[in-house]
């Protein structure tokens, strides 16, 4: 199986003031990442608030991606959903309009009570899109799942004919390198967590998906490039950066701070949906002279959605 090398964003789901989905915006926003050089787009994950909406607004907005990318970058779908039969509908309708791969997270409200029982649902889902690469979204904090994911490969493997890997967000980095040299490499286990990216690269890591990749991509690239070229001094500096503009990011509701982040740079993605609020004035404020006070609007990539038209 070839491997996705590279970064791939996390994308944000852009909304109109009425809470609907903008999807006249979609296009312009897939082209500003595909200048920036990601790899590929996540669609409808926890950044995209796919849990926020509604299986026929997430069919719509997949679609859009699809369409927007025109092979131009990988489309990775995210069809998790805590009903299996929704998403199964979900998976089918990636596979129908040309999508790269799909991925599901664990049920999050009755929840899978062992690593059997997880695998035995990602099978179900996986089924449905049996042409698709599959990718187990494995997102503990968020979902309450936090099974051992190296027995997960063991179930797993042999029952989903189209396991490709792990999207893998979370901090044990000792179990993210096993499972990158489970059965010699056997399995794709793409990196979850913007602000471990170098780490997870010095353990083995080629691909990795995120959401600050979306307004910070070309600056991780440089991090990327800095360590494969074996200059790990400019690695850490370049990381080590990324890493303090975080640090002030999570003194925020994270979805809300970054589409603010977005709005920064130009790009009105909308508001959040309930029960994520969008930042009020006053933490707009104090957040950008935060970021301010680090030059971060001279150091990101800024293309504004006027340059792309």
């Amino acid at each position: 199986m070839e491997k996705v090398k590279g970064l791939i964003a996390a994308a944000f789901t852009p909304m109109l003031e009425d809470g609907s989905v903008n999807h006249a915006l979609i296009q312009p926003l897939v082209d500003k990442l595909v200048a920036d050089g990601l790899t590929g787009i996540f669609v409808c994950g926890s950044n995209g608030e796919g849990p926020n909406m509604t299986t026929a607004e997430r069919m719509a907005v997949a679609a859009s991606f699809v369409k927007a990318a025109q092979k131009r970058l990988l489309i990775f779908i995210h069809v998790g959903h805590s009903s299996i039969a929704e998403a199964r509908v979900l998976a089918a309708h990636a596979q129908e309009i040309g999508a790269d791969a799909i991925s599901a997270v664990a049920a999050f409200y009755f929840k899978p009570v062992n690593v059997q029982n997880l695998a035995d649902c990602m099978a179900e889902i996986a089924s449905a899109a049996p042409q698709l690469p599959f990718y187990y979204y494995h997102i503990p904090h968020l979902t309450g799942v936090g099974m051992d994911m190296i027995e997960f490969l063991k179930v797993a493997g042999p029952a989903i004919p189209n396991l490709a890997g792990i999207k893998y967000t979370a901090t044990t980095l000792h179990e993210y390198q096993a499972c990158l040299n489970f059965e010699n490499g056997k399995f794709d286990i793409l990196y979850g967590l913007d602000e471990m990216l170098l780490p997870a690269l010095a353990v083995g890591a080629q691909g990795a998906i995120g959401s600050t990749y979306t307004f910070a991509a070309p600056l991780y690239l440089q991090t990327i490039a800095a360590f494969r070229k074996g200059d790990i001094e400019k690695a850490q500096v370049s990381h080590s950066y990324m890493v303090e503009v975080i640090r002030i990011l999570v003194k925020y509701p994270p979805i809300p701070g970054q589409k603010a982040i977005m709005d920064m740079l130009g790009w009105n993605l909308g508001p959040c949906r309930l029960p994520l609020t969008t930042l009020h004035a006053a933490a707009y404020e104090k957040f950008q002279e935060e970021l301010s006070a680090l030059s971060f609007f001279d150091k990101a990539p800024v293309r504004k959605l006027k340059e792309l038209k």
